[in-house]
């Protein structure tokens, strides 16, 4: 019997070819190794399409945003992984593909590469830089711990910084240090603590683990929130060998919670035996100086004036007598030098008075306005003057004007 030939569509023989691959089981859950190519990042949907290829052959290959989003690496052109998924064929272009589910890094862990990764971006962001460092106080009054309520990180902190540094106060701030709300809880208590102010240094680490055990250390927001605190950061995570993104973020690494304790707050005792030698040297600095004072004041005690001050003051009081008769004489001398110059002044003005003149029996002319007269020119016939004399004076008519004797021979007026 001859068949007549069937004719598919497109889409028939597509759908065909998917439920023969769907529908072997070897295809269901295989394991491929290849390096990744074509790699491209749906950041929009989060889906993740590439190439898987090794010396010969390539596949194509699609993993959707719910599988990618559980990577805790970024995966990119070149690098050789390990991809677990089921292989299909997309209907609409008629090309196998194989859809992943998981991806590790073929030779290096997980966890380590996506380390190593976001190590490096954040390192080159500026993220780690020594000029982002904040000092840690000196002699803080509270210091802010942030870790599991449970272990035995909280229990070291606590009873190193109450045998090094009672004063502090503790601001204990409790989160999960493992699994997948640890590093939400480790951001949220940064922000608050910074939000209160309640804090001068803050202490946020774990005891040791495996790596995935310390991995919300290794979590992006978490190294964020620690470099973004106002305060300062003591990163202290795991054992001396351990290190995690938080503590390139820190401002501080300390290898152990114990040595993060130690960090954040002086040693009483070492504060006591500094205060005890400072006291020490003040007290033996102040002694010297006393000392060299006394040296000083030795020779001024053995003076004649500390041994007898009045002498002093004796031979200044003579002094001041001294000074005090030389004054005297000195004024007296000028006295009577002023009184013998006075007196012969006295006797020169005495001589040239008029009064004295009058006295010997000469008299003085003024006419009725009081003017002196000097000159018989002055006067006329039968004016009226006043004649003033030693006791007195006479009112007088001029009966006739004659001239003294170099005008004798001029007739009378």
């Amino acid at each position: 019997m001859i068949h007549e030939p069937v004719v598919l569509t497109v889409t028939q023989l597509n759908t065909y070819v998917k439920s023969q691959f769907e529908g072997d089981q070897n295809l269901a859950n295989v394991f491929v190794t290849g390096e990744i190519s074509n790699f491209t990042d749906q950041y929009r949907s989060g889906h993740l399409y590439f190439s898987l290829k090794d010396a010969r052959c390539a596949v194509r290959a699609v993993m959707f945003a719910r599988s990618a989003a559980r990577l805790r690496f970024r995966p990119g052109d070149g690098m050789k992984v390990i991809a677990r998924g089921r292989v299909s064929v997309y209907e609409v272009t008629g090309q196998y593909q194989l859809y992943v589910e998981d991806l590790q890094p073929d030779g290096l862990g997980a966890l380590s590469l996506a380390f190593e990764q976001l190590k490096a971006r954040l390192e080159k962001e500026g993220l780690f830089d020594a000029a982002r460092k904040k000092p840690v106080p000196r002699f803080p009054e509270r210091i802010g711990v942030i870790t599991s309520p449970t272990g035995a990180a909280v229990h070291d902190i606590l009873t190193i910084l109450a045998r090094r540094y009672p004063v502090a106060r503790v601001v204990f701030c409790p989160v999960q240090v493992q699994g997948e709300l640890a590093a939400p809880q480790i951001v949220g208590a940064l922000e608050r603590m910074n939000r209160l102010g309640c804090a001068d240094t803050i202490i946020v680490g774990r005891g040791g683990g495996s790596l995935e055990d310390l991995w919300p250390f290794n979590e992006e927001s978490v190294a964020r929130a620690v470099a973004a605190s106002e305060i300062p950061v003591i990163s202290a995570v795991g054992h001396e060998t351990d290190y995690t993104i938080c503590d390139f973020a820190a401002d501080l690494r300390a290898p152990t919670p114990s040595a993060a304790a130690e960090l954040a707050v002086p040693d009483r005792m070492e504060l006591l035996a500094a205060i005890r030698s400072q006291s020490l040297r003040m007290q033996s600095a102040a002694n010297a100086k006393i000392e060299a004072a006394k040296s000083a004041f030795l020779p001024l005690t053995n003076s004649r004036a500390m041994k007898n001050p009045m002498e002093a003051v004796e031979i200044r009081r003579i002094q001041a007598d001294t000074l005090a008769a030389g004054l005297g004489t000195a004024m007296r001398r000028k006295t009577d030098g002023a009184g013998q110059r006075l007196a012969a002044l006295s006797g020169r003005l005495d001589a040239l008075s008029p009064l004295s003149v009058l006295a010997r029996g000469y008299a003085a002319v003024f006419s009725p306005s009081g003017k002196a007269v000097p000159s018989v020119r002055e006067v006329e016939k039968d004016e009226k003057i006043r004649v003033r004399m030693r006791d007195g004076s006479l009112s007088c008519t001029v009966d006739s004007v004659k001239a003294g004797a170099a005008d004798e021979s001029k007739d009378d007026v």
